[in-house]
Formats: C-alpha cells, sequence, structure tokens
C-alpha cells in the first residue's frame, strides 16, 4: 500500500482511511460545512462538522496549504467499510520529518466508541508507515489520562519516550516504535 492511495484499509478488517479532498478540507476548516457537505456529502456527520474536530480541520487546512506534500499523509475519515458509515478520524501529522519519524493521531466518535474502529485504525496506519521506506519510526502523543488509547498502543510494541506540552491538548506522553516492529505488531 503506498501513501496515495485511496483509500487505505487492511483485507478483511472492514475498515477504510478515505482521503479528504484538498477542496473540502478547506471548506471544513473555514466552518463552511454547507460547501464541504456538498463537496463530500456522505462522508460528513454532526460528529465530524462538529466542535471536537473543528479545530483539527483548520490546523489540517492551513498546513497544507503551507506544505502541499502533507496532503496525502495528513488526516483521513474513517468508514465503516460494510455499512459506509463515518465512524471518526485517523491518520499521520504530517509526511516523515527528517529522522524519518510519523506521528498517527486518531479520534473516534463517541457513538462508535468501544467496536474496535480504533485499534483497526491504528493497525491500518502501521501498516501503511511500514510500506514506506523513508518512515522509520512512529510515534504516538497520548494525555496522561487516556488511559484507553495507552493501553491500545501498549499492545504494538510502543515505548514511552518522554514527554511534551501541545499548546492545545496539554499535556503530553510521547511513546514511539520502530516501523518495522509495528508492521509485525499489526499484522501478527
Amino acid at each position: 500500500m503506498t501513501v496515495t492511495e485511496l483509500p487505505w484499509a487492511l483485507d478483511g478488517r472492514g475498515l477504510q482511511l478515505i482521503r479528504v479532498p484538498p477542496l473540502a478540507l478547506h471548506a471544513l476548516g473555514e466552518d463552511n460545512a454547507t460547501l464541504a457537505m456538498e463537496l463530500e456529502p456522505n462522508l460528513l456527520t454532526p460528529y465530524l462538522l462538529g466542535e471536537e474536530c473543528q479545530g483539527l480541520w483548520r490546523y489540517r487546512s492551513t498546513q497544507i496549504t503551507g506544505n502541499p506534500l502533507d496532503s496525502a499523509w495528513i488526516t483521513r475519515i474513517a468508514v465503516d467499510a460494510r455499512t459506509s458509515t463515518p465512524v471518526g478520524l485517523a491518520g499521520f501529522h504530517g509526511r516523515p520529518d527528517a529522522r524519518g519519524m510519523v506521528e498517527i493521531g486518531y479520534r473516534i466518535d463517541p457513538a462508535f466508541r468501544r467496536l474496535g474502529y480504533a485499534r483497526t485504525a491504528l493497525e491500518i496506519l502501521l501498516d501503511v508507515a511500514s510500506r514506506q521506506s523513508e518512515v522509520h519510526i512512529v510515534r504516538a502523543t497520548i494525555s496522561p489520562d487516556n488511559i484507553a488509547s495507552r493501553n491500545l498502543i501498549s499492545q504494538y510494541g510502543f515505548n514511552e519516550v518522554g514527554e511534551q506540552w501541545d499548546e492545545e491538548d496539554g499535556l503530553e506522553t510521547i511513546f514511539e516504535v520502530s516501523a518495522s516492529r509495528s508492521a509485525s505488531a499489526a499484522n501478527g
């Protein structure tokens, strides 16, 4: 699977990560739900259009304006392939940095949590990262009180390597795993 393939998926897992076209991403970033719905009528839900996701859309819109090559890597809509239902978001924070590191991120709509979607999204992201020769390290940053996400990534070989302060999210613990090691955990 290449990073530009649409959509990202793993056989038999029932979840697809569908790229948001730049025009729709910019409409979302401008909080123009009407235009975004015209551009992507079957992919946008009240959760994805809501307050919890608005800051992310705004950030990603600005990001791809300044760094168009990030567009293929960033946030995608997670869709249950069996029902065509959007269940959340998942993607990378951008293309690999100078040391070959990519950071993952995922958010599942509260109505669909605890159903395995976050796990499957994580496995898809790890698989995509492992297939890119320029990716060597996969990073996840998680709030210390997000026990569910911390427990999830611990099952995929991530190790705690430090912490950071994020202006929007506050204190975060930094976890990393080698891309090659993550692939065996995701597919094993």
